[in-house]
C-alpha cells in the first residue's frame, strides 16, 4: 500500500523526515518496506500484517503517527446534518440477510455535475495506485482511502422504477454484469445489492454496469455499508474479482464508520460536483455493535514486559491511541474502538503499550532461572540434524500455520480428500487465515510465487513445521512435517553451466539427507498424489513404512500460483523418519583392494521400475556386492512394444583380498537369473 506523506500531513502534523517517520512506524509495528521520493512528495510502501487492516485508511494511519509523535489528530470537519426525512421519499432500503450485511447506510445527492475531479484529488489517487475516473467516482475512492470505508455510488435514475434497495443472497445461477463489463454467474451464498428484482451490485466487491455513474448522471444514491469479511473473501475468489473495496472488507471494516464516511463523501460531492444533499439519512443497523471494554492491570503489564511503568504512564499510552479509559486504582478499564477488531484480550493492550513505549526500551537480558541438569532429547537432536542437513542446499522458511481454505482448491485436492478435514479458527482475522494447515505445500508454493514476483527465479526452500489434524478431543493433533521445494536452476558452476533443479536434483538432496540421518533402505515408488504431476511423482517408504512424497508440481497448480517454471517438492513425516533411524551405525575402514565392475543390460516390461530391478539384484545377498546403479534407459528402436532396456552397473569389492573373475562371474550369472525369473527380463 502506497501512502503519500503530504496527504498524511493533512490529518496529523509532524516535523519528521520521511525516512525518520518510516523508521518510527516500523519500530511501532507498522512495517514500511521503502520510501519513494516523487516530485515534491514521498510515498511510503507499507507491508501491513493481516490484523492491522485498519491502517489501510489514512485517518487510522494518522492515529498511529499521532500516538507516536504525541501530536494532535485532525479529522476533517463535516457540517452535514443527519436530520430530515425527505430522503425516505427517494429510496427504501431493506436488509434480508443481516448476518452478511449488519449495516447499510445511504444518502441521496441530486443535481450533481459530472466532470473531472480537481488535480489534488487525482494526484492523491494516482499516488495510491487508483486511476481517476470522474469527480463522483473519484470522491468515493478518495474517501475509501481516507477512512478505510468502501463506498459505492449508483446512478439513482438507473436503479429501477420502484426505487428500492434489497440486500440479499443471490439466487443460484443469477447473473450480473459488473462495472468492468464482465458477466458473472452467481452462487446462492453470494451477497448482492438488488433493486428488489435484479442485482445492481456484487456486495463489497464491485458495482453493476447498468447502474454505474456516467456523464449523464444527475442524481446519486450513495452507499456506505458493512459486509461479512468471510463471505466477501469467498465471493471475490469464486468470481475471480478482487478490488480495493473487497480487499478492505476481507480484512474487516469498522461497522460504526459507515455514516462518517458517507457524510464526508456527500459533502465533497457538494463541494466538487455542485450537488445538493437530500435532507436525511437512511441507516439500517438492526444490531448495533458496541466497543468492548478490557481490564488492563499495571502489575501484569510490568510483569510481562519486565518494565516499571506507572499506571499514569500506561493510561497515557492508551489516551495517545484515543482509547477511552476509566481508572480504578492500578486497574484501567479500556474501551477498544470497533475500528480495532484485533484488540480482544488484555495481552493485546499490553502489546499496544510495548509498541508505544518502544520495543528497544524493553530490557533484553535473559530471565534469571536456576540452572538445571539435562540436555536435548534424541528427538530434538534429530530435528536439529535434519535442519542442518537441508540447510546445506536450501534456505529455511517459516510460513503461517493458518491458511486460506481456498488453498486446497489451488493445489487441486478432491472435495473428499482427507487433507480438507481442517481445524477452523474460531475468530479469524481474515479469510486468508481462517483454517489451520494440514500440509506444508500451500505455504511453500506461496513462498516460491512471492519470490518469483520479485524476479527471484532460482529458488530452493525447506520448512520444518507442524500440521494440524482434527481430533475428537478439545485440541487438534499436531504432526511435525518437513517439506521442501525447488524451482529454476542452481548457481552457475566454474564451467559456467547451470543445472536445472528438477526431480532428480531434489531426489539427490533427499538421498544425502537420509544417508546423513542414518535412514537406510529407502524406496521410491511411482505414485499419484493430488497437486503433483501424475507421471513424475514417487511415494517414499522405508521398510514398509510410508515417509512421504516427492514429485514435480502439477502444471495447473503452478498456474494457480503464477509459477512460470517447473517446480518440484517433497513432504515427509518427521516422527516416522526418526523411528527408522538405524542406531549405532557401524563404520569400516576403506579397503586397500580394488573394486570390479560388471555392466549388464536387460530388456524388461515397461511397468517395471528401476527400484524393483535393483531390489531383485540385491537378493543375491552377497557381501561382495557393494553397489548397484542404473546408468542407461532406452525405449523404442527395435525393442518390442511394451518393453524397455535398462543398463545396470554392479560394483563388487572385498575387504580382505583382490577378487578374481571366477568369483564374480557366478554372482553376475545369479543376478541375471533372478531378473529373468522375478521380472521376466532377458539379457540384451
Amino acid at each position: 500500500m502506497g501512502v503519500s506523506i503530504n496527504w498524511l500531513r493533512k490529518y496529523v502534523d509532524f516535523d519528521l523526515t520521511s525516512a525518520d517517520l518510516a523508521h518510527k512506524l516500523t519500530m511501532a509495528g507498522i512495517a514500511v518496506e521503502g520510501v519513494e521520493e516523487k516530485d515534491d512528495d514521498s510515498i511510503m510502501e507499507l507491508d501491513l500484517t493481516p490484523n492491522r487492516g485498519d491502517c489501510l485508511g489514512m485517518i487510522n494511519l494518522a492515529r498511529e503517527v499521532a500516538a507516536i509523535t504525541g501530536n494532535k489528530l485532525q479529522i476533517p470537519h463535516n457540517d452535514l446534518s443527519n436530520e430530515g426525512t425527505e430522503v425516505n421519499d427517494y429510496i427504501k432500503i431493506n436488509i434480508q440477510d443481516t448476518d452478511l450485511c449488519p449495516r447499510y447506510s445511504a444518502r441521496v445527492i441530486k443535481n450533481v455535475v459530472i466532470k473531472p475531479s480537481p488535480d489534488w484529488m487525482q494526484q492523491a489517487l494516482i499516488n495510491s495506485g487508483i486511476r481517476p475516473i470522474n469527480n463522483v467516482v473519484d470522491i468515493t475512492n478518495y474517501v475509501m482511502l481516507e477512512t478505510n470505508q468502501p463506498l459505492h455510488a449508483f446512478d439513482y435514475d438507473l436503479i429501477g422504477e420502484d426505487k428500492q434497495i434489497l440486500v440479499r443472497r443471490a439466487a443460484s445461477g443469477e447473473k450480473i454484469v459488473t462495472i468492468d463489463e464482465a458477466l458473472h454467474e452467481l452462487e446462492a451464498d453470494m451477497l448482492v445489492i438488488t433493486n428488489g428484482y435484479k442485482p445492481v451490485a456484487l456486495a463489497g466487491v464491485m458495482g453493476g454496469h447498468d447502474s454505474e455513474i456516467n456523464e449523464k448522471t444527475t442524481t446519486v444514491l450513495l452507499e456506505s455499508a458493512n459486509f461479512n469479511p468471510v463471505n466477501i473473501r469467498r465471493t471475490s475468489r469464486k468470481v475471480n474479482l478482487r478490488s480495493d473495496s473487497s480487499m478492505r472488507f476481507e480484512k474487516g471494516v469498522d461497522p460504526n464508520g459507515t455514516v462518517m464516511a458517507l457524510n464526508r463523501a456527500a459533502q465533497l460531492m457538494v463541494d466538487l460536483a455542485d450537488g445538493e444533499v437530500v435532507p436525511g439519512i437512511i441507516d439500517v443497523y438492526p444490531a448495533p455493535i458496541k466497543p468492548a471494554t478490557i481490564k488492563l492491570r499495571t502489575q501484569k503489564v510490568n510483569r510481562l514486559l519486565d518494565t516499571s511503568l506507572s499506571t499514569e504512564d500506561i493510561q497515557g499510552y492508551m489516551q495517545k491511541l484515543s482509547f477511552p479509559v476509566t481508572r480504578k486504582g492500578d486497574v484501567l478499564l479500556v474501551e477498544t474502538p470497533t475500528y480495532r477488531p484485533d484488540l480482544q484480550l488484555e495481552v493485546d493492550l499490553i502489546e499496544e503499550v510495548a509498541r508505544l513505549y518502544g520495543y528497544n526500551n524493553i530490557p533484553d537480558y535473559l530471565p534469571l532461572t536456576s540452572a538445571t541438569g539435562g540436555g536435548l532429547t534424541a528427538y530434538q537432536i534429530f530435528r536439529d540434524k535434519l535442519r542442518s542437513n537441508l540447510a546445506q542446499n536450501m534456505y529455511e522458511v517459516i510460513n503461517y500455520s493458518f491458511i486460506n481454505p481456498d488453498a486446497f482448491d489451488r493445489i487441486m485436492l478432491p472435495d473428499d480428500h482427507i487433507l480438507r478435514q481442517v481445524v477452523k479458527v474460531a475468530n479469524p482475522l481474515s479469510e486468508e487465515q481462517s483454517v489451520m494447515r494440514t500440509t506444508l505445500l500451500p505455504g511453500l508454493l506461496s513462498t516460491i510465487s512471492r519470490n518469483a514476483a520479485r524476479r527471484n527465479y532460482n529458488l530452493s526452500f525447506f520448512e520444518l513445521g507442524a500440521i494440524f489434524i482434527p481430533s475428537q478431543g478439545n485440541l487438534p493433533q499436531e504432526k511435525l512435517k518437513v517439506g521442501g521445494i525447488v524451482a529454476g536452476s542452481n548457481d552457475i558452476n566454474w564451467q559456467k553451466v547451470r543445472t536445472e533443479m528438477d526431480y532428480f536434483y531434489l531426489k539427490g538432496i533427499l538421498t544425502g539427507l537420509f544417508t546423513g540421518l542414518g535412514i537406510k533402505d529407502v524406496v521410491y515408488q511411482a505414485g499419484s498424489i493430488p497437486g503433483y504431476h501424475p507421471g513424475r511423482t514417487a511415494i517414499i517408504s522405508c521398510r514398509g513404512q510410508e515417509l512421504g512424497v516427492l514429485g514435480e508440481i502439477h502444471p495447473l497448480v503452478g498456474e494457480n500460483y503464477d509459477i512460470k517454471v517447473r517446480a518440484c517438492a517433497f513432504e515427509l513425516d518427521v516422527e516416522t523418519m526418526f523411528n527408522l533411524v538405524t542406531p549405532n551405525a557401524l563404520m569400516e575402514s576403506i579397503t586397500r583392494y580394488p573394486s570390479m565392475e560388471r555392466d549388464i543390460a536387460v530388456v524388461l516390461p515397461e511397468e517395471v521400475e528401476a527400484s524393483q530391478a535393483i531390489a531383485v539384484i540385491k537378493q543375491i545377498n552377497s557381501p561382495l556386492l557393494r553397489g548397484v546403479e542404473i546408468f542407461d534407459l532406452f525405449t523404442g528402436g527395435n525393442l518390442q512394444a511394451g518393453f524397455k532396456s535398462m543398463a545396470f552397473r554392479l560394483t563388487f569389492q572385498s575387504g580382505d583380498r583382490t577378487l578374481k573373475e571366477e568369483e564374480i562371474n557366478p554372482l553376475t550369472e545369479r543376478v541375471i537369473q533372478l531378473l529373468e525369473s522375478d521380472l521376466q527380463a532377458r539379457l540384451r
